[in-house]
């Protein structure tokens, strides 16, 4: 049907309603806009906008040439730069060329246009002083950039008490709200800085892999989870609380091939959760495997990369970790290699480096840059080396003399990846342990913190934060900050005043208001609280008053103080008994009148028929022997 037709049709359906009903029509009409005019006006008045734009800007651009030119012939010292808050301009090829067509004017121009005071007032101040204040400014920003020691958080700092042995673990979440320490005493602790206060007291302590130490922790990419590595064979993850999500499985220590057994067989050395992939992580082990897991399926890992040396033998990895971009795992061993395998490829490394430190000297820790294109390497023989992974022959920089007597003291890189910082070891009472700072490119020494007189382990530099957290081997955790660099984490709870002790009273009593109970039943109101618990204190039933003990016989269901229990009893009538019972003979006759006059157990039976005893009279020769002394007396 024609449309018109419809409408024509609804138009007079709608006026024959309207006359039945006896009102005029339904209300006023909707507005109709031309959108295309509207736009068409918009587009010329944009096109003249910018028009007149242009053409003040070319202007004020002659006049400044002008300017320069004049001053450039009258004085020979040097123009000033010219000032960064006023408009650049740029002079345009010809007037008529950018007036021509509307595209190009409609492409100079975005948004709206700039007034012509402000032109002016920019003109103005170009020749004042002020260029001089932001030139000055401009130097300070460059030289802050161009010297990374001025980003380093050191102006303050705050100790965390972890215990009294090494930390040799430490793990910061991605949002930097908790810490997670780990020590050779076998504790777990949890710190929230949003919920402590100066007292830094950790909110959570627990032991969750009994008497073993803590060798590494790390939380997941998304921070609900945390990887503990310990002595054990067998790796946890445990939720932010502290709760056990999942338990890694043991493997069977008689199988030779460990490619064949489902977990690890011997002491784990680290663990790292995979930057990309939140349910996988990777755990390194004495037995000469590293395997990737996932939180999933803890029945069996997903798969198995094993270290190899250059006979080909086993070979224990000290340390693992996976690249940014998650694509590439690096294990240091015990022979002094550094092996790099594609995570997809678990058989023949990609990378494999022989002689990077000395053979037999632990590597302590792997870390990769933030652009992915370096690698830093702990040694255990007193070195720290950074790696080019496209050229993975020779080390590109080496720092010597830094000791270390830890099977896991880290190295990091800096959030803007210009410096590389590890910590040194100290003997006990020898001197104070360092956290050092080397430029990566030169590989010199910028900067040093002495941070206490143990050993310097663990160290990381959190991004987000800005602050660097520091573990140690007489049980601290500092972390340093600063209060400009830094934002939140150690700053949100050194502003917070310490909690006051709050004391429990013990015979404190809830009051109960009735006020509709009968007088009888209608409790006193109390007046003072310190006076109820005085007379609280006095009533033997609401302080709970101990029971003196019973003096003399037993009374109310109560035995006596002495003799009472059968051990006191048998102490009471047996063992201070004095009587001499050296002779049994005697003993027994004792008793021999009484049971004669009066029989009760065997007698009675036997009366009838019981014989009379007739006993052996004694005679004078039995008189003499006794008589004798004993050494004439016969053996017998």
């Amino acid at each position: 049907m024609d449309p018109s037709k419809m409408n024509n049709d609804e138009m007079s359906g709608d006026a024959e309603i309207a006359s039945v009903m006896g009102f005029s029509g339904f209300g006023k009409k909707a507005r109709t806009f031309d959108l295309e005019a509207i736009f068409e006006q918009t587009r010329r008045t944009a096109i003249e906008r910018s028009q007149q734009v242009l053409e003040e800007r070319h202007k004020a651009f002659e006049q400044e040439e002008a300017g320069e030119s004049s001053t450039a012939v009258q004085s020979s010292a040097p123009p000033q730069k010219k000032n960064p808050a006023a408009p650049s301009f740029k002079k345009p090829q010809s007037a008529s060329s950018s007036s021509s067509s509307d595209s190009d004017s409609d492409s100079d121009l975005i948004g709206p246009s700039v007034p012509p005071q402000y032109l002016d007032e920019q003109m103005k101040q170009g020749d004042t002083g002020s260029d001089d204040d932001d030139d000055d400014d401009d130097e300070a920003s460059d030289d802050e950039d161009d010297n990374p020691v001025k980003k380093i958080p050191d102006s303050h700092e705050i100790t965390l008490q972890h215990g009294t042995k090494t930390v040799s673990a430490l793990a910061l979440d991605p949002s930097g709200a908790r810490l997670v320490s780990g020590g050779c005493d076998y504790d777990v602790k949890f710190w929230d800085f949003a919920g402590m206060d100066q007292a830094l007291q950790a909110f959570r302590s627990l032991q969750p892999c009994e008497c073993h130490q803590i060798k590494s922790l790390q939380y997941s990419i998304t921070g609900d989870v945390v990887l503990v590595a310990s002595g054990n064979a067998q790796a946890k993850v445990l939720d932010r609380d502290g709760f056990n999500v999942m338990e890694c499985i043991k493997g069977d220590q008689y199988i030779v091939d460990m490619a064949n057994t489902k977990g690890h067989t011997a002491m784990l050395n680290g663990g790292c959760w995979h930057p990309k992939i939140k349910e996988e992580f990777m755990t390194c082990s004495n037995d000469g495997t590293v395997r990737t897991w996932d939180v999933k399926s803890e029945k069996q890992h997903k798969a198995v990369f094993k270290p190899r040396s250059f006979q080909g033998k086993k070979v224990v990895p000290t340390c693992c970790t996976y690249s940014r971009d998650g694509k590439l795992i690096a294990a240091g061993c015990q022979d002094g290699t550094i092996q790099i395998w594609d995570r997809n490829l678990s058989v023949h490394t990609k990378f494999h480096c022989r002689q990077a430190h000395i053979p037999g000297s632990d590597t302590s820790c792997l870390a990769f840059s933030y652009d992915g294109m370096s690698l830093a390497s702990r040694g255990g023989d007193d070195t720290l080396k950074v790696w080019d992974i496209r050229n993975f022959r020779r080390p590109v920089n080496v720092a010597t003399g830094l000791t270390n007597y830890f099977a896991m003291t880290d190295c990091c890189f800096s959030p803007d990846d210009r410096l590389v910082i590890t910590g040194t070891s100290v003997k006990k009472d020898e001197g104070n342990g360092k956290l050092a700072f080397f430029d990566r490119t030169s590989f010199q020494k910028v900067h040093e913190i002495e941070v206490t007189n143990a050993s310097v382990i663990r160290c990381l530099w959190h991004p987000k934060l800005n602050q660097i957290m520091v573990g140690t081997g007489n049980g601290l955790a500092k972390v340093y900050y600063d209060p400009v660099k830094s934002h939140r984490g150690a700053m949100l709870c050194v502003v917070k005043s310490k909690r006051k002790d709050k004391h429990a009273e013990a015979l404190t009593q809830d009051y109960i208001i009735t006020p509709h109970a009968l007088p009888m039943f209608r409790e006193a109101r109390q007046r003072s609280t310190r006076k109820q618990l005085e007379k609280d204190r006095l009533d033997p039933k609401k302080s709970h008053k101990p029971e003196p003990p019973v003096a003399g016989p037993g009374r109310g269901g109560r035995v006596a103080a002495h003799g009472g229990t059968l051990s006191s009893f048998i102490v009471k009538n047996i063992a201070l008994d004095k009587t001499d019972d050296s002779n049994a003979r005697q003993a027994i006759l004792r008793h021999a009148k009484e049971a004669a006059e009066n029989p009760y157990w065997i007698a009675p039976a036997y009366k009838k028929t019981q014989p009379e005893p007739m006993f052996a009279e004694e005679s004078d020769e039995d008189e003499e022997a006794e008589k004798e002394p004993e050494w004439k007396k016969r053996k017998i």
